[in-house]
C-alpha cells in the first residue's frame, strides 16, 4: 500500500526540502523541490518499503552568472533544486527519518539532530491505520538562537544558519561514536553537547545511540505530514 507524504512550510521564507533514499530501497517521487510558505505539497505514491531522510534547505538562490542553484543551509551540492546523485544535505541539518513497512509491518520514524540542527521539524501521522493513535514527534526549540558559540554554523556572509553537533564541530571519535573505544552503544555515552540538543528537543536523536527515547513506530498503512517551523 502506498503512503502519502504531506509537506507544510510555516517558515517565513520558501524552503527547499531535500530527500535522500537509502541504498537499495524504492525511490521517493522527488529528491528536492521548492516549498513556499502556506500551501501544502502532497506526494501520494510513496512506495511500501521506502526508507530515507528528509531535511530543509533554506537561504537558497540561483547564481545569475552561472545558473547554479545553492543554499546557505542544508545544500546538497548538485547545483540544482533536485538532489539526485548526492549523498544528502550539508550538515548541520535537522533530519526527519523514515522506514516504511519495516519489521513486523511497522513504520519507523524519528527526528535527528545527530548531524546538527538547522530548522524546526514536526512529524504528524495522519489517517492512522485502524484508528490507532501514533505519536507526533516535534523538535521546535530555538536551538539556533541558543547554540553555543563553538557550535554555530554561519553562511559566507556571516549569517547564522544552524547549530553543529559536537561531532560536526570537533570530529573526535568520542563525540562521533566511532572507533574501537567509542563505536558501540555501551561505550558511546551522551556528551555535554548532545545533552544540549536533548534538553531542547527530548524526542529527537541527540547522538548516534539515542534510540531508546527517539525511535517511534506506527502500524503501516497511515500517512505522514512533515511540518517545517511548526
Amino acid at each position: 500500500m502506498a503512503t502519502i507524504f504531506v509537506f507544510t512550510n510555516k517558515c517565513p521564507e520558501t524552503i527547499y526540502p531535500g530527500v535522500l533514499t537509502s541504498p537499495g530501497k524504492p525511490a521517493f517521487p522527488t529528491s528536492g523541490f521548492a516549498l513556499p510558505p502556506g500551501p501544502d505539497a502532497a506526494f501520494p505514491n510513496i512506495p511500501a518499503g521506502w526508507s530515507g531522510r528528509i531535511w530543509a534547505r533554506y537561504h537558497c538562490a540561483t547564481d545569475a552568472a552561472t545558473g547554479s542553484f545553492g543554499c546557505a543551509s542544508g545544500d546538497c551540492g548538485t547545483g540544482r533544486v533536485d538532489c539526485y546523485g548526492n549523498g544528502g544535505g550539508q550538515a548541520p541539518s535537522t533530519l526527519a527519518e523514515f522506514t516504511l513497512n519495516g519489521h513486523d509491518g511497522k513504520d519507523f520514524y524519528d527526528i535527528s539532530n545527530v548531524d546538527g540542527f538547522n530548522l524546526p521539524i514536526q512529524i504528524v501521522q495522519i489517517l492512522p491505520y485502524g484508528g490507532a493513535s501514533c505519536a507526533t514527534v516535534t523538535c521546535a526549540a530555538d536551538i539556533n538562537g541558543e547554540c553555543p558559540p563553538e557550535l554555530v554554523a554561519r553562511a559566507a556572509d556571516g549569517t547564522k544558519v544552524g547549530c553543529k553537533s559536537g561531532c560536526g564541530a570537533f570530529n573526535t571519535d568520542e563525540l562521533c561514536c566511532r572507533g574501537e573505544l567509542y563505536g558501540t552503544p555501551d561505550r558511546c555515552r551522551p556528551s555535554g553537547y548532545s545533552q544540549f540538543f536533548k534538553q531542547r528537543c527530548p524526542q529527537a536523536y541527540s547522538y548516534a545511540y539515542d534510540d531508546g527515547s527517539s525511535t517511534f513506530t506506527c502500524p503501516s498503512g497511515g500517512n505522514y505530514q512533515i511540518i517545517f517551523c511548526p
